[in-house]
């Protein structure tokens, strides 16, 4: 498949057919049962299947499709381990590809957007993509600056990545993401402990922000600026502009995250687990914003002269939250510091103050606390190691319906302020559990979160 499908009615069969898809061979697997085949050798091939099926369907159409998809890889490792072991592969598949687009499209694009004269200025750009996402995909260029160097006298010449959104991505994005939300309770048994609605939900929200790449270019400039002078993040610099196409510097990295996870040493899971964390909460400190897609394939691995760890590079500006007070908010780190001491009458009191719980409601504050251990316990320890036996944990816990923290959780409101926030936490928490990182959490908040700091 080689362009965006831009025909609703065709998308929305294939994305209605993906629970149909899955309920079919559950009873495929009752038959089996049923004729003496064990039953978690069944349960194991309907799980691979609907694999197949639901990332498959999910990378070809791209769009919210493939968003979506990108969004539940993310959250691989809260999976039980015989849910996520068949599906591992296809999730993973979707962090770092995609099918292209024609070559012939890429072209129209690039003079839709850039302008008749833009082979003037790309001179060279590599027939292929080096990478493809959900609304578009890059190719490795040369650009050259009309403006004269005045020391050499000779316009300047540099390596660029030149990102071409697909025609029509706008309209499939968001027909995509409603169809989606109306399957999404069929979808849901293929993902036990993960609630997909509130997922969907968020998605659509920041849609619009997503498909601008002039918000998207101008997010990139201020990383980049700030980043600058960082000696182990790289942000590279926005070099040109049009509605549907970006074009930033070339970045040399051979992957993404997304291979470390799959084939990294220890040593290489912790060294970047480590920078991913520092960039996460050193970006709104120094630019006021918050890098909210913490998605293997957005983190380039960029590795040292003698080819050990190195450098963390850092793309996809696109979903970015400008956080209203400059950074992020000082109660957030504060309360982190509150739960971390165990202080009931506080803690009850400070997330009452910032919204998270009503003015009538009444919570149990011992479960409060450990409702929040998934963000609070890494902070707790000199250094802590994430694992996807430890995510699951979580979910487990907060997700199990006979649980008394699943009842909490009703109780608790999210206010808007902290909803792209809370979703990019378990979105990190999620990658680092991925990564099987051991990371110095509590020094990097000290650091670099507002509030969190002992007096």
């Amino acid at each position: 498949m080689t362009e965006l499908p831009r025909k609703a009615a065709a998308r929305t069969a294939r994305l209605a057919a993906l629970p149909l898809g899955y309920a079919g061979r559950q009873a495929m697997g009752l038959g089996k049962r049923l004729g003496g085949k064990p039953a978690e050798a069944v349960l194991t091939e309907v799980q691979q299947r609907t694999a197949e099926q639901l990332f498959r369907t999910l990378g070809e159409l791209k769009g919210g499709a493939m968003k979506f998809g990108q969004a539940l890889s993310v959250l691989e490792a809260a999976l039980p381990e015989e849910v996520s072991a068949p599906y591992r592969e296809h999730l993973t598949a979707l962090q770092d590809s995609a099918p292209p687009m024609a070559t012939a499209t890429v072209r129209e694009q690039l003079a839709a957007h850039l302008g008749e004269d833009w082979a003037e200025r790309l001179v060279w750009l590599d027939g292929a993509p080096t990478a493809a996402a959900s609304i578009g995909q890059v190719h490795r260029g040369r650009w050259v600056d009309h403006a004269v160097d005045h020391a050499s006298g000779v316009s300047g010449e540099r390596e660029v990545a030149v990102k071409v959104q697909y025609p029509g991505a706008g309209e499939a994005l968001m027909s995509d993401l409603r169809q989606i939300a109306r399957v999404a309770r069929g979808v849901a048994p293929v993902f036990p402990g993960i609630d997909i609605k509130p997922l969907v939900a968020e998605l659509q929200a920041r849609a619009a922000d997503e498909l601008d790449y002039h918000l998207e270019a101008e997010a990139q400039a201020a990383y980049a600026e700030a980043f600058a002078d960082h000696p182990d993040i790289v942000v590279p610099a926005v070099v040109a502009v049009g509605n549907e196409v970006l074009v930033t510097e070339w970045m040399d990295s051979a992957y993404s995250l997304a291979h470390v996870i799959r084939e990294g040493t220890q040593a290489e899971r912790d060294h970047y687990g480590e920078l991913f964390v520092r960039f996460l909460f050193e970006g709104p400190r120094r630019t006021g914003m918050l890098h909210a897609d913490p998605h293997p394939g957005n983190y380039r691995v960029i590795p040292a002269p003698d080819g050990g760890p190195g450098r963390l590079g850092v793309l996809d500006f696109g979903a970015v939250a400008r956080l209203p007070n400059g950074g992020l908010p000082e109660a957030m780190g504060r309360l982190i510091r509150i739960a971390l001491e165990s202080d009931e009458e506080s803690l009850v009191a400070g997330l009452r103050e910032e919204g998270f719980i009503k003015e009538r409601t009444t919570v149990d504050p011992a479960l409060l606390l450990d409702y929040l251990s998934p963000f609070v316990e890494p902070a707790g320890e000199e250094r802590f190691t994430f694992t996807r036996d430890w995510m699951r944990e979580q979910f487990e816990r907060i997700n199990d319906p006979r649980a008394e923290t699943f009842t909490l959780a009703t109780k608790l409101n999210l206010p808007p302020s902290y909803l792209l926030i809370h979703r990019t936490w378990l979105g990190a928490l999620g990658l680092l559990s991925q990564l099987g990182a051991s990371a110095p959490f509590r020094e990097i908040l000290e650091e670099s979160l507002p509030g969190f700091a002992a007096d």
